[in-house]
């Protein structure tokens, strides 16, 4: 069947009417069918395997071009630097036999004619060339004071450019180039004047890094210039265009580096002293003995090793590859080779430059701690910068973006949290990432900050800021929307255990959590305060004074379950035959009432709190305790009166009993008011004559 299928002149119409003219029936049909659709898949899913294999095929060689490309530039910039310094060396060696030997050097000059003009030559060159320089320089605008006139500063090579963005790629702007011996001037072309310029950048060529793009069709024949902290892309004309300047760039930061080398290794020479004139006054010989004495002394310092020449560059390198410990391990070899040599005019241009990097390392290592950088990795993330920023010796700078940092991360965690429908749970989500944080940050602070005290200070004013901001988050999840007392204890209670987790580091910012909070909390109680007043006064108003009848005994045994959490243990000699019970109603429901408010403000309950709760507790209980005492003066009805009386007793004897202990055992004192309210003989002495209830 599949060679069938698989044949060229293969017919489906002719093929189906065969078959249906050979198959005895249905069955036949289908079981036909069924053949031909396993077969369909199995040659789907051969497909799809060697599509598979393919595609795996396509990447494992296009991995292998893109490494073999990549060494192959390697290669290609190892041969070019291969070169240049070859002829650097051969060229310093011509220049040492010619000074020399001086009649060596006029045969060679006489045989070659190729080489370096004589010193009239060189000097009507130069000029010409400082001519050009300046014809050049005065096509720009607002150059001239940027660019001052110097003996040896001249043109090297200049054309038009075409600078691209290089995050989109896209054409910015036409610009002129200018390469002088020592700096890179960039200008762009005015609209309405044809070769005139503006100044745009002046780049010096040392710290100055060049690029090679490759090419990527349409873009092409394009370099990168590297000048810290920025970089910018260039478009050349053609192809031989970019490689003069690739080529003359590399060549010219050659030359300019064994100038300077050679600069250096003069200056570091030991020079004689300029011969005094002689003086009459024979007061001055000792003087001059005693200060040849310490001249005699004075040590050179040699700044012609090689790791000195080269210690820009690699500081350069290193910032560039990140590679931070590496350029603060090199600024370490520097101080302590330079920490007891004589400060000379040497030492003080190669400070220069190192400083100028160090500035650079330095903008580096903060921009790594900026909070627009990723927030991702927790506190160790910031590590690497901060313990190079304290190497370099700015510890304040480090403790500051360290903390910036870290608050930055908080914050996007707290708004990154789902706000849920059940309040505890978002509570609990915000504790854990909140404390987390701030423990992780303690710690990490700790260790990078081991050996700075004055730092510490800092971090404790940042953790009281960051409570601050959750403190506001959990205000406005708890307090703002209106939450039961029952659940704001409970979320304030799950905030201060996940504030002790700080004393495991020495931290404890209890203190600062009940004082954020304590405007919030007071609010509640007052508010929760008022919901009872007012339900005990619309009970009282509806008040009959009679028995309460539950009906059945699993309600009036849920009823004693309810008394005895309320610490009322003698609640059975209240209860009568049956269902009944010899309280009212109001009664009951305010002691219930009451002791649940008490229960929920000692969790909530600070020092700070005291005075608040208190005052709360006498407020509700004289409104139960004033309307008792009103209708015992008012009720006429002997039998009423008298069960009146038994519920002033069950407040007096009872309930008031209870709310001081347990008020006592929360608080850990007692509370004097409340003992005055139960030891009086009525709780409010009223006119006998009044009926109106005084509350």
């Amino acid at each position: 069947l599949r060679r069938q299928l698989e044949s060229g002149g293969f017919a489906a119409g002719e093929y189906v009417k065969q078959l249906s003219q050979q198959s005895d029936g249905d069955r036949d049909l289908q079981e036909h069918r069924q053949r031909i659709q396993a077969l369909s898949e199995e040659t789907a899913q051969s497909l799809k395997r060697n599509v598979y294999q393919n595609y795996r095929q396509f990447i494992e060689t296009a991995r292998e071009i893109s490494y073999l490309e990549s060494e192959m530039y390697q290669l290609s910039h190892i041969l070019t630097e291969q070169k240049g310094i070859m002829e650097a060396v051969t060229q310093a060696l011509l220049l040492q036999a010619d000074r020399d030997d001086p009649a060596l050097g006029a045969r060679r000059a006489a045989a070659d004619p190729f080489l370096p003009l004589s010193a009239k030559e060189a000097a009507a060159s130069e000029e010409g060339r400082q001519r050009t320089l300046t014809t050049l320089l005065e096509k720009v605008e607002g150059c001239r004071d940027l660019l001052p006139e110097s003996p040896g500063k001249y043109l090297v090579y200049n054309g038009d450019l075409v600078e691209y963005d290089a995050d989109h790629m896209a054409q910015i702007q036409r610009v002129h180039a200018f390469l002088m011996n020592d700096c890179l001037l960039v200008a762009t072309a005015l609209p309405n004047r044809r070769g005139a310029y503006r100044y745009d950048a002046l780049y010096p060529l040392d710290g100055l890094a060049v690029v090679n793009v490759k090419d990527n069709p349409p873009m092409k024949d394009m370099f990168k210039l590297l000048m810290f902290p920025e970089s910018r892309i260039f478009q050349a004309e053609n192809a031989k265009i970019k490689k003069e300047w690739l080529e003359v760039l590399e060549e010219t930061k050659r030359n300019r580096a064994l100038s300077e080398k050679r600069r250096l290794e003069q200056e570091a020479l030991p020079r004689p002293p300029p011969t005094p004139p002689e003086s009459t006054n024979p007061f001055e010989e000792d003087e001059e003995e005693e200060e040849e004495e310490p001249s005699a002394e004075e040590e050179v310092v040699d700044l012609s090793l090689e790791w000195i020449q080269e210690l820009p560059e690699d500081l350069d390198v290193c910032i560039a590859q990140r590679d931070f410990e590496g350029a603060v391990d090199l600024l370490d070899k520097l101080n302590e080779y330079l920490g007891d040599k004589p400060v000379s005019q040497p030492v003080k241009e190669l400070r220069a430059k190192v400083d100028e990097r160090v500035r650079q390392l330095t903008d580096v290592l903060v921009f790594e701690l900026s909070p627009d950088r990723s927030l991702r990795g927790g506190p160790r993330a910031t590590r690497r910068a901060v313990s190079q920023l304290i190497r370099l010796g700015q510890s304040t700078k480090a403790c500051e973006l360290f903390l910036k940092n870290r608050a930055a991360a908080v914050q996007t965690a707290i708004r990154q949290l789902r706000i849920e429908g059940a309040t505890l749970l978002y509570i609990h989500k915000l504790c854990h990432v909140f404390f987390t944080s701030l423990l992780e940050t303690a710690r990490e602070f700790e260790t990078d900050f081991a050996g700075n005290n004055g730092c510490y200070s800092a971090f404790v004013v940042w953790a009281r800021s960051s409570m601050r901001m959750f403190v506001d988050a959990f205000s406005k999840q708890v307090f703002d929307s209106k939450e039961s007392l029952s659940t704001a204890a409970e979320c304030v209670k799950v905030a201060k255990e996940h504030c002790k987790q700080l004393s495991e580091i020495g931290l404890d910012l209890t203190f600062i959590i009940h004082a954020l909070l304590v405007k919030d909390i007071k609010g509640a109680l007052q508010s929760y305060k008022d919901i009872i007043i007012e339900a005990t006064k619309h009970r009282n108003s509806e008040e009959m004074w009679r028995r309460m009848n539950l009906m059945t005994p699993e309600a009036l045994g849920k009823l004693r379950e309810e008394m005895r959490s309320c610490g009322v243990g003698n609640f059975d000699q209240y209860t009568g035959d049956d269902c009944w019970v010899n309280l009212s109603y109001t009664v009951v429901a305010f002691t219930k009432q009451t002791m649940a408010f008490l229960e929920e403000a000692l969790k909530l309950y600070f020092p700070e709190l005291h005075m608040v709760l208190l005052e709360s507790l006498v407020e509700i209980i004289l409104v139960a305790v004033q309307h008792v005492d009103y209708s015992l003066r008012c009720e006429q009805d002997p039998e009423k009166k008298a069960f009146i009386r038994q519920n002033a007793s069950f407040l007096y004897e009872t309930v008031l009993p209870v709310v001081e202990k347990r008020f006592e055992e929360g608080v850990g004192k007692p509370a004097k008011q409340l003992q005055d309210l139960r030891n009086a003989s009525r709780l409010m002495r009223v006119n006998p004559e009044s009926t109106t209830s005084v509350v």
